[in-house]
């Protein structure tokens, strides 16, 4: 699997440099989630802007990363979901559990993704200033 990493002081940005995240690719995005994880990185934004395709197995890695990050009141956001990958998360309602952060392309990236995030409680989670 061919991905970057920039790693911040707060958070991590993991951009998997792939068209697909199906059954072959994603034990390796599990696989480089918990990784991340235990390397003490309790925050990460995956930016999906170059997935156009996600099976189960894909969405399987989503939610394993959703889990751990969250674990211990970590962040877990999704950036730059691509149409067909949307509609799927919307199919399995899967859109209503995770943290997605959508822009349009006449918009620019959000400039801090942490600092509106809110639980799934509806309570404001702390805010985290990454300065992207």
């Amino acid at each position: 699997m061919k991905y970057t990493i920039d790693k911040k002081e707060q958070y991590v940005v993991f951009t998997p440099m792939e068209e697909k995240i199906d059954s072959l690719l994603a034990p390796k995005l599990k696989s480089e989630l918990l990784t991340i994880h235990a390397e003490g990185y309790s925050n990460i934004v995956l930016d999906l802007s170059n997935v156009k395709y996600v099976d189960s197995s894909g969405l399987s890695a989503l939610l394993v990363g959703d889990r751990e990050f969250g674990r211990n009141g970590g962040i877990f956001i999704i950036s730059g979901v691509q149409e067909h990958v949307m509609k799927l998360l919307k199919i399995s309602m899967l859109d209503k559990k995770l943290n997605l952060v959508i822009w349009s392309i006449l918009w620019k990236k959000p400039e801090r993704p942490f600092s509106f995030m809110k639980s799934r409680e509806g309570k404001k989670r702390r805010k985290l200033d990454p300065g992207f």
